[in-house]
């Protein structure tokens, strides 16, 4: 039973070995402590067909969900960097609307409530005006259509700086002014950009439905492990309590299908306990830190 007394804590697909089912999967992640598990839509060919599932395949997944009591809640949508909406190329742009429009269908088929955008205007081409332009059309276009689903939109801090703050995101979210596309911050993006991580997620105050939780460098966006890195973790779970902030937390991370990745993920966890318990950010919730 999916648990209210606390703030849920959830790990990335990426984290758990691809050549597990999704029952196996969430197996993996409820021994190791998480309360929900995020999928990731990837440009992959093999992750976007996940899009096109028959019913009998969602269903799948569904009873996973309902066998192992693990949430699929959110969603991580990449397969935009392949196929982003900005691109000037009109192929491309209806591609990357067949995908957003799939993706919202899929999320309502299966539980998914928050699907976390790539904010890239295009990643393979090169940004101007004329693609961000586009890119806002697309975005408006998708915000409709979830707002049909009743599903949430949010765009990610992403390592690319059209939408690398909270602070930039927000100017878009008060421009649609919408219920249904918000902010996903992630604590290593802002800080790997030298944004100050207390006062860039405060700009997103009463817009955030979710936050990614991993360690990076200024300049290192990626694979950089837990206390390794220069992210703050402190401040920013003192920020998010006086921001009364009690969404998920999903802790980013890739093991690359180690054999240990149980002993990864579950020690990564606990980390990430150990530092929201630092910033008081655990006082009066019912979470494990063991």
């Amino acid at each position: 039973m999916f648990s209210l007394d606390h703030c849920p804590i959830g790990i990335y697909e990426k984290a758990l070995p691809k050549s597990l089912t999704w029952e196996e999967k969430l197996i993996a992640a409820k021994l190791a402590g998480y309360d929900y598990v995020e999928m990731s839509i990837d440009e992959s060919d093999e992750r976007l067909e996940r899009l096109y599932y028959t019913n009998e395949k969602r269903q799948e997944i569904v009873q996973a969900v309902y066998k192992t009591g693990i949430k699929i809640p959110t969603m991580c949508l990449s397969g935009h960097r392949r196929y982003p909406l900005g691109s000037e190329s009109p192929e491309i742009r209806d591609k990357g609307l067949e995908i957003m429009k799939q993706a919202i269908t899929f999320a309502v088929d299966v539980g998914i409530r928050v699907i976390q955008l790539a904010g890239y205007d295009v990643y393979y081409e090169k940004s101007n005006d004329q693609t961000k332009k586009l890119f806002f059309e697309g975005l408006r276009q998708g915000v409709e259509w979830a707002s049909h689903a009743g599903v949430v939109l949010a765009i990610e801090v992403m390592d690319y700086e059209f939408m690398g703050s909270v602070k930039k995101i927000m100017t878009v979210v008060e421009e649609i002014n919408s219920p249904y596309l918000q902010v996903y911050p992630d604590f290593g993006n802002i800080t790997a950009w030298g944004s100050s991580i207390d006062e860039d997620l405060e700009t997103g105050a009463g817009h955030i439905v979710a936050i990614h939780l991993k360690d990076t460098h200024p300049g290192e966006f990626r694979r950089v492990s837990f206390g390794e890195g220069s992210v703050d973790f402190v401040k920013g779970f003192i920020q998010l309590k006086k921001m009364n902030y009690a969404g998920p937390l999903l802790i980013e991370m890739w093991t690359d299908d180690s054999e240990d990745f149980m002993l990864t993920i579950a020690s990564a966890r606990k980390w990430i306990l150990a530092q929201m318990e630092a910033a008081g950010f655990l006082k009066g919730k019912k979470v494990d830190v063991c």
